[in-house]
């Protein structure tokens, strides 16, 4: 049986960004745009009309905005997922990092280019791409529930007293994450006691004003301090540091002290701030004694990371198939062999903290 469309509703109140967005649509394969709404109101209508699967929904519109949309569609748990569409300001960077953390599937940026040609292969490659992997997600967990139906997936977690603890105990916790990271780093990060004996950094891939936004949110509902990392910025126990935006982060030694540093190295895997970037930084920097920690996300960043983590002695968590909006990041590190334990996104915080205790009195 072939996989069914996309059904997408287009939800803007600029009636000619609407129409960019359906012509950009209707050239992407497996994509059924089924309507379009001029603000927050009409969305709620059309959604109870149209039953669609996915809203392209913007950050910023009069009345009921996205963010709003979004926080209804949760209340009455309704079925789509939305992509916001948001401008490249701090309000707009904020808007949409509450969204993310609402549980919106993705977001892209819209295109300042003057040029409508530029501007319209710029959308038709952010949408392509975001919802390929919505696309790829859903008929994963389609295939996922057939097989269920018929055998229970077997547990891939290993007894906790089976995970590496590295020579002189875990230094530093390590997370990368992508695709449905912000709502799962909102999973995992307020688990975390204030009193966690280790330093926290985090790379999620977005712009620099999403990263700011992301930590200042997050930072509101974890008792760990949550900061977006500056560079020369000390490395301590009780702090996440989430790597900014458009940086590579990398740890250094400044005489006792642990540091920041910030560079314009290249991206790897298309990606600035990587996930392989920092692991290999830190893995190196604290000799292995640290936990690596790969959750949902596009692509493979991280999973060398994970692998020099291993190789340097360190311990690796990776985020199970079920909870991931994407499962390409764990499911790279897990194909490989490189995850100690494959862990529910709700025991990912538990698990920690259980980690860095055992590590503490070992």
């Amino acid at each position: 049986m072939p996989d069914e469309p996309t059904r997408i509703l287009i939800v803007d109140d600029s009636a000619l960004y609407r129409q960019a967005i359906r012509n950009v649509l209707s050239e992407l394969p497996d994509v059924a745009v089924v309507g379009v709404a001029k603000d927050g109101l009409d969305a709620l209508d059309k959604i109870a009309a149209l039953d669609p699967d996915l809203l392209t929904l913007d950050v910023r519109m009069p009345g009921m905005d996205g963010i709003e949309v979004l926080r209804k569609i949760n209340q009455m748990r309704l079925r789509p997922k939305a992509i916001m569409v948001s401008s490249f300001t701090s309000t707009g960077a904020q808007v949409t990092t509450d969204a993310l953390l609402e549980g919106a599937f993705d977001f892209i940026l819209k295109p300042t280019s003057r040029d409508s040609g530029d501007t319209r292969q710029r959308l038709r490659d952010a949408f392509a791409e975001k919802i390929a992997a919505f696309h790829d997600n859903v008929q994963r967990r389609k295939r996922r529930a057939l097989h269920s139906a018929c055998e229970p997936a077997a547990s891939v977690d290993q007894p906790f007293a089976e995970t590496p603890l590295g020579r002189t105990g875990c230094q530093a916790v390590l997370i990368g994450t992508s695709t449905g990271g912000p709502a799962a780093l909102k999973a995992v990060l307020p688990k975390l006691p204030a009193t966690v004996s280790a330093p926290v950094l985090v790379v999620q891939h977005m712009p620099a004003e999403f990263t700011r936004s992301l930590a200042k949110r997050l930072d509101e509902i974890c008792p760990l301090r949550v900061v977006e990392a500056e560079d020369g910025m000390a490395v301590n126990a009780g702090t996440v540091l989430v790597a900014p935006g458009g940086k590579q982060l990398q740890l250094q030694r400044k005489e006792s002290q642990v540091v920041v540093r910030l560079t314009d190295d290249p991206p790897e895997n298309g990606c600035r701030p990587s996930v392989d970037y920092l692991f290999r930084s830190a893995a190196a920097l604290f000799e292995g004694n640290v936990l690596g920690i790969i959750m949902t996300g596009m692509g493979k960043d991280g999973m060398q990371g994970c692998r020099e983590v291993k190789r340097r002695g360190g311990c690796v968590f990776a985020q199970d198939e079920e909870g991931c909006a994407v499962y390409g990041m764990p499911k790279a590190a897990i194909e490989q062999g490189l995850a100690d334990r494959v862990l529910p996104l709700g025991k990912i915080g538990p698990a920690i903290v259980r980690h860095l205790k055992r590590s503490r009195h070992d």
